[in-house]
């Protein structure tokens, strides 16, 4: 068994948004896509975020000698957001699925695999959407690249654990269509009278054998 970094952490029970597990994406013009997702700590998962913490400080120590020369940064953006708070990206607030939980992106160049609750994998990709609840591997390392400094995430493995309502208002096809309807027919209700050509005035047709297709003779 491989030794366990410092800097990986597999979360507990957390809400996943924006997932792009099986197809790599890539959030504005110009970037390379990657594989990604949000994850959703609830509050509540103390030891979960603990594990965070922790792991997000051995990564500015590890970055300390790998990627800032020595000298930790006196100020070091981290992935961790507060979900009762504001973006970073542009000082509007989470959206309200964040409430009470703490947010972050992970993301990869290379696909994660994605297994159910018994380590199966999901072949499905219907099975795999923003809302659905999972533990997810992740680790967090340091980076200094054109100037910026800061500790990133990584996505490794993700497994789904439970369903949830679907975020960003997708709606099911019973939703869309409601209930079944049953339009075939139905076979051996009563069917409409033929009509009585002596009281129409037509001419009156014999009547035909439905296996030799010959006319009837009366009284056979």
């Amino acid at each position: 068994m491989s030794e366990v970094k410092p800097t990986k952490v597999v979360t507990g029970k957390a809400r996943l948004s924006y997932v792009h597990l099986f197809t790599p994406y890539a959030h504005n013009p110009g970037q390379e896509p990657k594989y990604s997702c949000t994850i959703l700590i609830p509050k509540t998962d103390t030891a979960t975020k603990a594990r965070i913490d922790a792991a997000i400080e051995a990564a500015k120590q590890e970055g300390a000698q790998s990627k800032f020369g020595g000298v930790l940064p006196p100020v070091l953006p981290t992935p961790v957001h507060d979900g009762d708070g504001t973006r970073p990206s542009d000082g509007m607030p989470f959206g309200e699925e964040c409430k009470g939980h703490w947010v972050f992106t992970a993301s990869s160049k290379q696909a994660p695999q994605v297994v159910d609750a018994g380590v199966n994998p999901i072949l499905d990709q219907t099975e795999v959407y923003s809302g659905m609840y999972a533990r997810v591997s992740v680790n967090f390392f340091a980076y200094n690249s054109n100037g910026r400094k800061g500790i990133g995430c990584g996505l490794n493995n993700v497994q789904k654990l439970a369903d949830g309502e679907p975020l960003g208002g997708r709606s099911t096809a019973a939703e869309d269509f409601g209930p079944a309807q049953d339009t075939a027919p139905v076979y051996g209700a009563a069917q409409p009278a033929a009509p009585n050509y002596q009281q129409t005035g037509q001419p009156q047709m014999p009547a035909v054998d439905p296996l030799t297709g010959m006319p009837l003779t009366p009284g056979m």
